[in-house]
């Protein structure tokens, strides 16, 4: 008997359109011999499946089911492809732990910290297993001082909400002029924001997912952007960024940052589909952690999907073993 799948997308932030081209790829590649999915498009104004024949239905969030010609459908499981809130930062972990519905991504406590960059920072520099940019965490409501900023951190600096994705907001900032500017527009998106020291380097990612029990890591990428750094534009617009998948490096650096991007996984109890942000700065041979992605894209030329086909696997068994990892009891 098939499975009900809910695949929640969409959702509040403005990787609304990421969310739902994620979305397509994971349907697209679910086995439909196995599961019947049903798409749950999340935005404030409400939680809604649109039916083959263009019916709307309304989720009943008591119990997060569907009623459809009068029957109720009840999941077995969700998979969430929301980038942001309310999907990545632990909001709907904790909604589904409540139901007791099982869910792909990291728990609600590791979906929160993680999707705060700052916060996560200072938890993975206190692992030591990896270098953390020296960095300034300011809050909108509390008052904040740019020149002293400067006195604690070198320029050149990265300026970037501290709650968000796809690089909205962020700049990088190469004078003390240029710095106040930075910051408010990196509060239009946030009230928190960061400011790290720019580290100069080689810009390596890996995805790494669990199944049967065994976590497995996905080939590197390496990100070459023709912008100063991978800013929005150059992760969506076909041409600006090349993306090297496997990375072009030594045995030495790939066991380096599969090793370092394990104990990451292992040490922030991630769960699911994780994607973890690497530079490693050749000069110095040191490796320093960007972040950890706990709901990386997933549309056909995103990161992840690139790493899996290189590692010989098709989307249809990934998402298979990744959804089935999550409903082992």
């Amino acid at each position: 008997m098939k499975k009900n799948i809910a695949l929640v997308a969409g959702g509040y932030s403005g990787e609304y359109v990421i969310s739902v081209q994620s979305a397509e790829t994971i349907q697209k590649n679910l086995d439909s011999s196995k599961y019947e999915v049903y798409k749950i498009i999340v935005t404030r104004e409400g939680w809604r499946h649109t039916g083959a024949d263009g019916a709307v239905y309304e989720i009943d969030k008591n119990d997060f089911s569907l009623t459809i010609g009068g029957n109720k459908i009840k999941f077995d499981a969700v998979f969430i492809g929301i980038h942001g809130t309310p999907g990545e930062d632990g909001r709907l972990q904790g909604y589904f732990e409540m139901l007791d519905i099982p869910y792909t991504s990291c728990g609600m406590v590791t979906s929160a910290l993680t999707f705060n960059k700052s916060y996560c920072n200072k938890v993975v520099a206190a692992f030591d297993v990896v270098n953390v940019s020296k960095s300034a965490h300011i809050f909108r409501d509390q008052p904040h001082d740019p020149g002293a900023i400067l006195q604690e951190l070198r320029l050149p600096v990265f300026v970037k909400p501290a709650e968000g994705g796809s690089s909205i907001g962020m700049s990088k900032v190469k004078t003390a002029e240029e710095l106040p500017a930075a910051i408010e527009k990196a509060f239009k998106e946030d009230s928190q924001v960061l400011i790290e020291e720019f580290i100069k380097g080689r810009e390596l990612t890996i995805g790494l997912y669990r199944a049967n029990g065994v976590l497995n890591v996905l080939p590197i990428t390496e990100v070459v952007s023709s912008k100063e750094f991978f800013d929005y534009e150059a992760k969506y617009t076909p041409g600006v960024s090349n993306e090297i998948t496997p990375a072009p490096v030594s045995a030495d650096i790939t066991a380096l940052v599969q090793q370092t991007a394990s104990t990451l996984y292992n040490k922030l109890n991630c769960k699911g589909i994780a994607r973890i942000d690497f530079i490693y700065e050749e000069a110095t041979g040191k490796l320093y952690f960007l972040e950890a992605n706990t709901m990386p894209g997933q549309s056909e030329n995103s990161l992840v999907p690139q790493q899996v086909r290189a590692a010989g696997k098709t989307l249809q068994a990934f998402y298979g073993e990744v959804l089935e990892e999550c409903m082992k009891k």
